[in-house]
This record gives C-alpha cells, sequence and structure tokens, in this order.
C-alpha cells in the first residue's frame, strides 16, 4: 500500500476531490441562477400579459361580474393568456374576491389576499412566491404536477379600479433554465480543472522523482559517512589497544614486579604500588574511551554487556545505575546499534551536563518497535535550549533513527531531570 503515500497519487486524488467539490458548487450556482432568471423572466412574461394583453381587454362589468363581460374575457382573451408555462390566470379585486379566472369555479369567489399581494395592488409592484397549494383557492392547481411559481401584478379595470392580474407557472420553466445555465458553465469548470491538473500531473511527478533521488541520494551519503566514521573508529580504537593499552599493561606488570623485590625498601615500594595503580586506572579510563570511540560486538557479547561497560563511567563516579535489557534477541543489528549508540549518547549527556544521582537505562520491545529510555534525576535543561548548548550528537542521532523510521525525543525541565527516549522499528 506504498502508492497511498505517494504525492502524485495524492495529488491526483485531492484533485478529484476538487473536482468533485467544483461539481457540486457549480450545480447549486447553476441552480440558484437558473432560479433567478427563471423568476425574473416569470415577472416579466407577467407585466406583459397583465398590462398588455388582459388590462386593455378587461371588458366593463366585469367588476360587477356580470356574466357577458365574463364570456367576453373567455372568448377574445384566455388563449392569448395560457402561453408557454402559464397554467393558471385569476383577476382578483381588492376585496379578494376572483372576478375571472380559467376555472370558473372560482369566478365570484372571496378570499382573504396576503400581504404581499395587497401591496402589490397598493404599489403596482411584481411579485412572485411559490404557490401554497394547500390554500383553498390554489385547490385547482393541485392537479397541474410539480410546484408552481405564481406571479402578480396590478392591473386597472376600465372603471378605474386596481385589480391583481395573477399568473401562474409550471416548475418546467426554471428546470429548462437550470439545464442551460449547467449546459454553460460546468463544462468550463470541470475543463479547467481537469486542464489543470493533466497539466501540473506531469511536474508533479518529475518533481517528486526528484525528491525521493535526492533523499536517497541524502541516505547514501549518510550511511557513507557512518561507515566511514566506523572504519576510522575502529583503526583508532585497535591502535590504541594494540600500542597505548599494552604498552600501561606491560609497565603496570613490571612496576608490580619490580615492587615485589626484597631488595626494594617500603618507601619505594609504596611509591611503586601508587604508580602502578595509577597505570591501572589510566588503562581502565582507555578501555572505556575504547567502548565509547568503537562500539563492541553487541550480538556477540550482547547489548546489556555493552551497556554495563558505558555506565562504567557513572558507577565510577558514585551514580546509581539502573540497567534492564530486554527483547533486543528478535531485534535486527541496526536496531540494537541505535539502542547503543543512543545509551551512549544519553550517559555521555548525564556526565557531561546532568549532574544526577541516579540514572536507568531501559531497552525494551513495544509493539514492534525497539525502545530505549535513558532516564536520569539531574538539573535538566529547557528543550528549547538544549541544542544551542552543546548536544549536537543528539542531533546526529536524530537524522538516523529518523532514517531509521524511527523517532528520537528528549523530555526536560529544569530541576525535573531529563528522559531521553527512542522508538524504532526492530526489524
Amino acid at each position: 500500500m506504498r502508492w497511498l503515500t505517494s504525492p502524485v497519487v495524492q495529488f491526483l486524488a485531492a484533485g478529484l476531490v476538487a473536482l468533485a467539490i467544483v461539481v457540486l458548487a457549480t450545480s447549486a450556482l447553476s441552480r440558484d441562477a437558473a432560479d433567478e432568471e427563471a423568476i425574473h423572466d416569470a415577472r416579466v412574461l407577467t407585466t406583459v400579459l397583465g398590462r398588455s394583453v388582459a388590462q386593455p381587454a378587461v371588458p366593463r362589468g366585469l367588476v360587477d361580474g356580470r356574466a357577458s363581460a365574463i364570456d367576453r374575457m373567455d372568448q377574445h382573451v384566455l388563449d392569448r393568456l395560457l402561453v408557454g408555462d402559464v397554467r393558471r390566470i385569476k383577476i382578483w379585486a381588492a376585496d379578494g374576491t376572483v372576478l375571472y379566472s380559467d376555472r370558473t369555479e372560482l369566478i365570484g369567489a372571496s378570499y382573504p389576499l396576503d400581504d404581499e399581494e395587497l401591496e402589490a395592488l397598493e404599489d403596482g409592484g411584481t411579485d412572485a412566491e411559490l404557490s401554497d397549494l394547500a390554500k383553498p383557492e390554489n385547490r385547482f392547481e393541485r392537479g397541474l404536477g410539480g410546484d408552481l411559481l405564481e406571479v402578480y401584478t396590478r392591473i386597472t379595470s376600465p372603471e378605474g379600479e386596481p385589480l391583481l392580474f395573477e399568473a401562474y407557472f409550471t416548475s418546467d420553466q426554471i428546470d429548462r433554465q437550470r439545464e442551460e445555465v449547467l449546459d454553460r458553465f460546468l463544462p468550463i469548470s470541470v475543463g479547467a480543472l481537469v486542464g489543470l491538473m493533466l497539466l501540473t500531473a506531469p511536474l508533479v511527478l518529475l518533481l517528486t522523482r526528484r525528491l525521493d533521488r535526492g533523499a536517497r541520494e541524502r541516505e547514501d551519503l549518510l550511511r557513507a559517512a557512518v561507515r566511514a566514521s566506523d572504519a576510522e573508529r575502529l583503526r583508532i580504537a585497535r591502535d590504541l589497544h594494540d600500542g597505548v593499552v599494552q604498552d600501561l599493561a606491560g609497565s603496570s606488570y613490571a612496576l608490580s614486579t619490580v615492587a615485589a623485590r626484597p631488595a626494594v625498601d617500603a618507601a619505594t615500594r609504596e611509591e611503586l604500588d601508587g604508580v602502578g595503580r595509577s597505570l591501572r586506572t589510566s588503562m581502565r579510563s582507555l578501555r572505556s574511551l575504547l567502548v565509547e570511540i568503537y562500539p563492541p560486538d553487541l550480538h556477540t557479547g550482547g547489548l546489556a554487556a555493552a551497556l554495563h561497560d558505558v555506565v562504567a563511567p557513572l558507577a565510577a563516579a558514585g551514580i546509581a545505575v539502573d540497567i534492564d535489557v530486554s527483547g533486543e534477541e528478535s531485534a535486527s543489528e541496526d536496531a540494537v546499534a541505535l539502542a547503543w549508540r543512543v545509551a551512549q549518547e544519553g550517559v555521555r549527556n548525564v556526565v557531561h551536563h546532568a549532574d544526577a544521582s541516579r540514572v536507568s537505562v531501559t531497552v525494551h520491545r513495544e509493539e514492534g518497535q525497539l525502545v530505549v529510555e535513558v532516564v536520569d534525576d539531574g538539573r535538566g535543561f529547557e528543550p528549547s535550549a538544549g541544542a544551542a548548548e552543546g548536544h549536537f550528537g543528539l542531533r546526529t542521532l536524530e537524522g538516523l533513527v529518523r532514517e531509521s523510521g524511527g523517532t528520537l525525543e528528549a523530555e526536560s525541565a529544569p530541576g525535573e531531570g531529563t528522559t531521553l527516549r527512542m522508538e524504532v522499528p526492530a526489524r
């Protein structure tokens, strides 16, 4: 499943999500734009029908409910009013009486006008709203199918009375407007985004390959530097062990032999024994330095034994040390070597910076991770300032641990000691 972490795959996935968002947003915006445009067209058509068709044709006597006036409206005007998406026509008096409709059952019935309709009668504007089919005056519109848009405007009778002309439109016009707007804008939006993705995908792929190649080169350089450092450490350690350490050991034995001769007086013997002890102390210090310079064969001697050599300076300084090692047997050589390096660096920092009285070094397995903790009760430090005060070794180790897929964290506070914790894959 590593392909899921590929930047190219993530970029394409983000592009598809953006494409879906654009489609949804464009559909919603086009729906709103189509609704506004359809309502505007319905208002314009209602104004034209009311003031240019219905008003000139309204006969005298219609406001009084004369049958002859209604017949004239049916014969000469109705066909010119029911055009396009117009499904119902009503002409209202100011008191709510239906003076005319293509449904004759409504003529003469009275229903209260709402505030918007009364305002249109008074101001002469044109307004539109979705028809409430639950109202009794709209009962005959329930069978027309779907939602209806009712638009009303003011007209004037021959007698000079203000009348309310009302037209009912089906939602077909709104649906057509939505499709037209969507057909215009969706291809542009989607096409632009798809084109951008197709244009930038090769660039992202190229940059990703360059970044991967650079990361591999940096990793190779880091590993080569570590190998070169290990080789140089091994050479120095061998030279010291085969040269200075052997010379010190021989000198110590020679002094002990000379001091044991009967001819040597007590004062000289005591002086020679002191020099021998000094040589042996120096030899132990050099051996501890050899351990720091080059790690022992951890899988042969064991990590626990190597860690006891690492903490030897602490024990010599009177610091209480606890070591607990488990789970190293099934860990890889690289993981064990990193554990040793982190423990060594942690102990070195305790020696030079912590002024601690107790130190614990713990190595254990935890859910597939090899975990190392070096905990001391020393003076602690501000983590933000730690790197600036000589903890360069930690920064170097952090890079090695990160390259191995692990984490290295130092938790500390002034006066509260320090905890150095590493987690790295055991395999």
